[in-house]
């Protein structure tokens, strides 16, 4: 695993880098999660092609380094992305990003067209929504015992990469979530230079994040028998909507 400076406090972002041909292919996770954890089985297929691959932590997530005066809100981490992706010279990438992280790509790609080549996202979120875990915390009582509590009521896999995630990451970047506009998103999806395409499980059903998408005019491509987590529910279906996205 490697790392670059991206934030305050000299933090650092780790990641994987494996080689490939350009144009690169930069990984981008969901909240509590970890790309390699989630995506190191797809990026290494070799059904995908021989491109570079760069597998990314956010700062507080995963391996990452986590700064306690860093912010932690959607538009941090896009920024956090960016100065990683400037680091290590990467432009005109095709990122491909799960949930929060689809958000987040979807942010980088409106600020730093430069660095997106082509979006695929796994159903990001796109509109507000509620956050339960949250609900009755200040940062303070999440930290000490909220994030317990959250940790525990999450299912083994989902666990495992949580676990490695700051307690006040994780408040602050799902408080983040809960204050993503609709509006705001909708115009980013319209308003962007750069091909994107919406991967969903077909268990997810249809919720107001693909209505938004399909209201941008967006094209979806769905993963049968398999929800949220698409990638781990159906490695074989992710690859071959993740194949038909970036053909």
């Amino acid at each position: 695993m490697k790392d670059v400076v991206v934030g305050p406090d000299e933090a650092r972002m780790r990641y994987v880098d494996l080689p490939g041909h350009e144009p690169a292919r930069v990984f981008l996770h969901g909240l509590g999660s970890s790309s390699p954890a989630y995506f190191a089985r797809i990026a290494a297929d070799p059904g995908l092609g021989a491109h570079r691959s760069l597998l990314l932590d956010f700062l507080g997530f995963g391996m990452s380094d986590r700064p306690a005066c860093f912010g932690y809100g959607l538009r941090d981490h896009a920024l956090s992305v960016a100065r990683a992706l400037d680091a290590l010279g990467v432009r005109h990438a095709d990122i491909v990003a799960h949930s929060m992280g689809g958000s987040i790509a979807i942010i980088l790609a409106s600020e730093r067209p430069d660095l997106v080549r082509r979006l695929v996202v796994a159903e990001p979120n796109l509109v507000p929504t509620r956050r339960p875990r949250l609900e009755g915390h200040t940062e303070q009582t999440f930290v000490a015992e909220g994030f317990a509590r959250a940790l525990a009521a999450v299912g083994p896999h989902w666990a495992a990469t949580m676990r490695l995630a700051d307690p006040l990451a994780l408040y602050r970047s799902e408080r983040s979530l809960g204050e993503v506009n609709d509006p705001m998103m909708k115009d980013l999806l319209r308003a962007l230079n750069v091909p994107c395409t919406y991967i969903k499980g077909s268990l997810t059903g249809v919720t107001a994040h693909e209505r938004a998408v399909q209201s941008a005019g967006i094209p979806v491509i769905e993963v049968a028998d398999a929800g949220h987590n698409m990638m781990l529910d159906s490695p074989a279906g992710f690859l071959r909507a993740l194949r038909s996205a970036l053909a």
